[in-house]
């Protein structure tokens, strides 16, 4: 009882604090000097999964809008067989980004690695974060707790893509993260 009152708590830490200046158009979002775009996995051809492309195509529509002036990829690229930057930096230069307009954070495993390393290693201090709306939440508080002024785009999840994924992501990962991102520090 006492594991689930905690686990209940600190979402409602996470959820509390993350819940105002999120956004689900890029025309809506104010501007920000980076967008952070997180990882979200790879296809087995290495190319980005759909949520990936998702946030991607997010991130790039914030750019062509003048709304942000970089894009921060931050994914993992642990292996030779599954690099999230190689795969998210072909992408957007597909779709015509400038490379001059893209920094990679190669050492962005997870949500709190990225969202920890965006000001100390990039100077990155304002950002619009664009992920899912299920993991916006998270990053969202973990920037903030960076001391970072961020606001969140938020691309579809639910209804898009399929339930049992999301079931798995969303509700069962995403409530344990959040858990390990108010305990951890």
């Amino acid at each position: 009882m006492l594991a689930v009152c905690a686990v209940a708590l600190c979402n409602a830490i996470v959820l509390s604090a993350s819940t105002a200046r999120t956004f689900t158009s890029p025309s809506a979002v104010p501007a920000r000097p980076y967008a952070l775009v997180f990882g979200a996995g790879l296809n087995p051809d290495q190319t980005p999964s759909a949520m990936l492309a998702d946030r991607l195509d997010a991130g790039i529509a914030l750019l062509r809008m003048g709304k942000v002036r970089t894009l921060l990829f931050s994914g993992d690229n642990g292996t030779v067989e599954h690099n999230e930057l190689r795969a998210m930096l072909n992408y957007a230069l597909a779709r015509r980004v400038p490379r001059s307009k893209i920094v990679l954070d190669y050492a962005g495993f997870t949500t709190q690695e990225s969202c920890f390393r965006a000001p100390r290693v990039f100077d990155v201090h304002a950002a619009v974060l664009v992920t899912q709306a299920f993991h916006l939440p998270r990053a969202l508080y973990l920037c903030r707790r960076e001391g970072m002024d961020v606001v969140g785009l938020a691309t579809p999840d639910w209804g898009k893509y399929d339930a049992g994924l999301l079931l798995r992501e969303a509700v069962a990962r995403e409530m344990l993260a959040r858990v390990k991102a108010v305990v951890r520090r």
